[in-house]
């Protein structure tokens, strides 16, 4: 909306509308905005966003760009954003309850499937209640500043999401940020933080930029040896890592000492948007008084909350297609290293080839387009300088001859701009 209002005001101001009195400061606003965009163009990092003309899968259309290409770029871990269960339970929803409430819930009221959708989504974690937000950003926006006070301490990884770190800027805890999965740092500031009420460590389960995963077992501990509670964003790990794809506690073995898990409904659990909170009823109940981006923020589109119901349907009778990722992300990863390639973390379907350079992570990444592989190059301000990589995502419908053609594309593209010998 920002920018629909800026750009009208600055064709305004050309075209010589009364707003023109106050050219000189929009004048200014126009270089400062060009010199910037300037400077992010000149240093390679600029993002551009390609545009689909077909559905989310590992094969795409783009507009200008042909059918044919394969995907390795969306969060659609379980290729459930396609499946023909959850499209059809969109649509029912759609037609049942219609597009939305146009409104928030305690004005509005809430719709059955919201109230079903949340019990669905607290049975299958294994908690007591479960509150939908808009997104998961919005999740984490609206906990710590409901939960914590001037009185109380929350301790953070340094490389947790964007979202997390500013739903910490916005609560008046005191804070503390320890070394990224440093389980000594993150020890010292829990010995620091003894003389504070409420002591919160809060961490991504799975790290996005770097596929890394935290070491709950340790921090679990830690927690339990300093009394504080953990609180885990689980973005990218609800719905595929663990036996029964319920997220990173599960997999570590720590689902009764995680506290609160925030998670979303965007991205394995059929890839539209919404997120929520999980956790003991007191907290949701807070929240559903407190938490401000659940009070000011419409409900989710029935559609919305059909095709996610549907996803946790599939995986709660079975963990088959949660299973069947395993195996692909390992065939990438072997590949990709033995073709001399450095891939970041560790088991998990985010697979970042890592180059350092932001311009060789973009010209490869469009290099790669070329030959009809969609993959995107990430750099500063979204990871550190001289952090660049190019992020691949395995998804469960990619075929292996999917991946061994990422891989040959890859080699290929490596040798040619020097990131291979």
């Amino acid at each position: 909306m920002w920018r629909g209002a800026v750009g009208r005001l600055l064709r305004g101001c050309a075209a010589g509308s009364p707003r023109a009195a106050s050219g000189s400061a929009v004048a200014q606003l126009r270089r400062r905005l060009e010199s910037e965009l300037e400077d992010i163009r000149g240093a390679g990092t600029w993002k551009s966003e390609r545009i689909i003309s077909s559905r989310q899968g590992p094969h795409l259309r783009l507009e200008g760009g042909g059918a044919g290409i394969l995907n390795f770029c969306a969060n659609n871990y379980l290729g459930l954003s396609s499946h023909p269960e959850v499209i059809r339970a969109s649509v029912e929803a759609l037609e049942k309850f219609g597009a939305g409430l146009s409104s928030v819930r305690f004005i509005c009221g809430t719709q059955s499937i919201h109230k079903d959708l949340e019990e669905k989504i607290a049975r299958f974690h294994q908690r007591e209640d479960a509150i939908l937000y808009a997104s998961c950003f919005d999740a984490n926006a609206g906990i710590f500043e409901a939960l914590l006070t001037p009185e109380d301490a929350v301790l953070s990884d340094e490389l947790n999401h964007a979202s997390i770190i500013d739903g910490i800027r916005l609560c008046k805890a005191n804070k503390y940020r320890y070394k990224h999965m440093d389980m000594q740092d993150l020890e010292a500031k829990l010995q620091d933080a003894q003389k504070h009420r409420l002591r919160l460590v809060a961490t991504d389960g799975a790290f996005s930029m770097d596929g890394d995963i935290a070491p709950l077992r340790e921090i679990c501990q830690l927690a339990q040896k300093y009394d504080a509670l953990v609180f885990i964003d689980e973005c990218h790990a609800t719905g595929f890592l663990g036996p029964n794809g319920r997220g990173t506690d599960e997999l570590l073995g720590v689902m009764d000492k995680v506290t609160i898990v925030n998670s979303t409904l965007g991205k394995a659990l059929g890839g539209a948007a919404g997120g929520y909170t999980t956790g003991p009823k007191p907290l949701i109940d807070l929240l559903r008084q407190r938490s401000r981006p659940y009070l000011f923020s419409n409900s989710l589109p029935p559609a919305v909350v059909g095709c996610a119901s549907k996803a946790l349907d599939l995986l709660m009778e079975s963990n088959a297609i949660a299973q069947s990722m395993a195996a692909k992300t390992q065939r990438f990863r072997s590949k990709m290293t033995a073709a001399g390639f450095t891939i970041s973390g560790k088991d998990h379907p985010i697979c970042p080839v890592m180059l350092g350079d932001a311009r060789l992570a973009a010209v490869m990444a469009e290099d790669m387009l070329n030959r009809g592989i969609y993959v995107i190059g990430f750099s500063y301000p979204v990871v550190p300088k001289g952090k660049a990589r190019i992020r691949v995502q395995i998804s469960a419908v990619h075929s292996d001859e999917d991946i061994d053609r990422c891989v040959d594309a890859f080699t290929e593209v490596g040798r040619k701009h020097g990131a291979l010998p």
